[in-house]
């Protein structure tokens, strides 16, 4: 069981580490991509940007279809409907002529919506697969650490595709996809769907969603905005380092991309120890979660507020921000995952996955504005984002320390120590 449940674990893991590449592989070479296809850095920011977005507009949608009918039977036509848009991005300058751009756009508008159906099942998937909460958290610790590792291993790997075509950065995306099918397939069995739970109607699952967020609303939108902000600075920084490193560095290629591996190293293993740190213990998840911001936020003033723009210092407030963002991410979601009813799990953390989206989606066009029009204020009004998540968790977020109820309904299913079955 402990070894069928482990190669379980590596299957799940596998989909947001390549759902991540796909996305995350064009950040190295979004310059090259801005020569070769001759467009604006705003419109070559839209290539993450349209990916976003298309899974922002999904994601309730394929959390709802997980709930009714299991989640295998989303996430794998999910998995080939991104293969499919990793195709039509990199058959572009085969057919498209001169509307390249334009069809590489409708790509990653594909590929988005089969990211969508994919990656945010992944954590009520989790929460399906095992019965404790030490459990769930340690697992979904591996499945953030994987995320985050794509962002690691995607820097180095798009640079050494792009060696060969930029078209490579997208062919490879269907690869990835049916590697990460073939492995739920084989190693993934989840629990019988119950028939209750697939003859409810789409007018009673609303209202019970409704209900859900009437009673507990004040918790989840604090997680819901960490995690959009969370991930608005990190694709926003990746993207900023991407423009600085090729323009005022001239680094390009493999060694670009092991630079901005560097803080993505420290994000993946914070994320790690975190997961495997937090447990059950709910006060130890807010309050890991907001000091890690609060390294994120410490990071941006200091590269906000320093003359200087020695790389050294660049790359070190990255790795402390890092380190941050990787201790905030595994907590909301084992928060998000275990105090959500399993009947509404997967639609809840979809529209968790769906703000993260949102961020990423956010985070490299507002960046360019910021370059090209308030660059002395850039770094500041990132921290002032982070600085409003934090305050708002603090107030928002009230775990009991497991020995006591809380008066209101909301928090108290944060706290009690209950098995995601």
């Amino acid at each position: 069981m402990a070894s069928r449940n482990y190669k379980a674990l590596i299957a799940t893991a596998s989909v947001p580490l390549i759902m991540t590449l796909g996305n995350s592989i064009l950040i190295p070479v979004l310059p090259t991509l801005q020569r070769v296809l001759k467009v604006s850095s705003l419109q070559i920011s839209m290539l993450i940007t349209v990916y976003s977005v298309a899974a922002i507009l999904m994601i309730p949608l394929a959390g709802y279809l997980s709930d009714r009918f299991g989640r295998k039977r989303i996430m794998i036509p999910s998995l080939i409907i991104a293969g499919v848009g990793g195709l039509v991005s990199g058959l572009a300058p085969l057919f498209a002529g001169e509307a390249v751009y334009g069809v590489i756009l409708a790509g990653r508008l594909i590929q988005g919506i089969g990211a969508a159906g994919a990656a945010p099942i992944v954590m009520p998937l989790v929460g399906d697969m095992y019965k404790s909460e030490k459990e769930v958290s340690g697992a979904l610790g591996i499945v953030e650490t994987s995320n985050t590792l794509g962002k690691v291993v995607s820097p180095i790997l798009g640079a050494l595709l792009a060696l060969w075509t930029w078209t490579a950065l997208f062919l490879s995306i269907p690869i990835f996809c049916l590697v990460s099918i073939l492995l739920i397939l084989f190693f993934i069995h989840v629990p019988s769907r119950d028939n209750k739970q697939q003859a409810q109607s789409i007018r009673d699952f609303v209202a019970t969603l409704v209900k859900t967020a009437k009673a507990e609303g004040r918790w989840l939108s604090a997680i819901f905005i960490i995690g959009a902000t969370a991930m608005l600075v990190l694709f926003g920084v990746l993207f900023y380092l991407s423009e600085v490193l090729e323009e005022v560095y001239k680094m390009t290629g493999v060694l670009k991309g092991a630079m901005l591996a560097i803080p993505l190293s420290a994000l993946c293993l914070s994320s790690y120890l975190s997961g495997k740190w937090i447990g059950e213990s709910k006060p130890h998840m807010k309050w890991v979660s907001l000091i890690g911001l609060a390294l994120l936020t410490a990071a941006l003033i200091v590269i906000a507020s320093t003359e200087s723009q020695a790389i050294w210092l660049l790359f070190l407030c990255m790795g402390v921000g890092g380190i941050g963002i990787g201790a905030a991410l595994p907590c909301m979601d084992a928060l998000i995952t275990e105090g959500i009813d399993k009947e509404q799990r997967g639609t809840v953390t979809s529209l968790y996955s769906s703000m993260r989206f949102i961020g990423v989606a956010a985070g490299p066009p507002l960046v360019s504005i910021g370059m090209s029009r308030f660059p002395d204020w850039l770094f500041y009004g990132l921290a002032g984002l982070t600085i409003l998540s934090i305050l708002y968790g603090l107030v928002a977020i009230k775990p009991g320390d497991g020995s006591e109820s809380d008066r209101e309904p909301a928090p108290a299913r944060l706290q009690q120590s209950k098995s995601p079955t």
